[in-house]
């Protein structure tokens, strides 16, 4: 079995029933405390406070990122930087590469990396 890292983009379409993330349900959500966070406030802009609330005790499970993932992170978003990433999707992908994890992601900037499952 397949074994995924959700990036805040595969989390908000899950949370917004997205039928093309529906497959993905039953997979262990695996992210991070960034990933938490951007999710939280989109829940909180698009949504409202009740709703953040919901989503922050529902993701109270993260991964904890080693001061070498954040490394690493650091030097592909660097060789990266015309593709704008955000410290939490860099710190992500390089996690779920480290981890053997397939990054999920709706990010057309991940859509050609190796390690990314890209669905719109």
């Amino acid at each position: 079995m397949v074994n995924y890292f959700f990036d805040s983009y595969a989390i908000i379409e899950l949370l917004s029933r997205n039928p093309n993330y529906q497959k993905y349900l039953d997979f262990h959500l695996v992210t991070t405390f960034l990933n938490k966070i951007e999710v939280c406030w989109w829940a909180l802009t698009r949504h409202n406070y009740n709703f953040a609330d919901a989503v922050l005790v529902s993701l109270s499970k993260t991964v904890s990122v080693s001061d070498e993932i954040v490394k690493e992170a650091l030097l592909f978003r660097k060789q990266n930087k015309k593709k704008d990433l955000s410290y939490a999707d860099s710190i992500g992908y390089v996690f779920a590469r480290k981890n053997n994890l397939l990054f999920l992601t709706g990010d057309q900037q991940f859509k050609e990396l190796p390690g990314v499952e890209y669905v719109k």
